[in-house]
């Protein structure tokens, strides 16, 4: 049951976050297999921001936060 709420929530986050170019293209130099969890740690964390567009700076701090 939790794990499907945390689902629901990353979804949530996901449709209410865009994504510059810039930062997509940063995105995809991540191995495809652990991408979308990088996606949904990146849209987390802008979230938690106060951000609605992942802008390649944000991804730079995000990239910081988690190693």
């Amino acid at each position: 049951m939790v794990i499907i709420i945390k689902q629901l929530e990353v979804i949530a986050v996901s449709s209410n976050i865009s994504w510059t170019t810039e930062a997509e293209a940063k995105l995809k130099e991540i191995p495809f297999f652990v991408r979308p969890a990088a996606r949904k740690k990146i849209e987390k964390f802008a979230q938690d921001q106060g951000v609605s567009e992942i802008t390649v700076d944000i991804y730079v701090l995000a990239k910081k936060q988690f190693g």
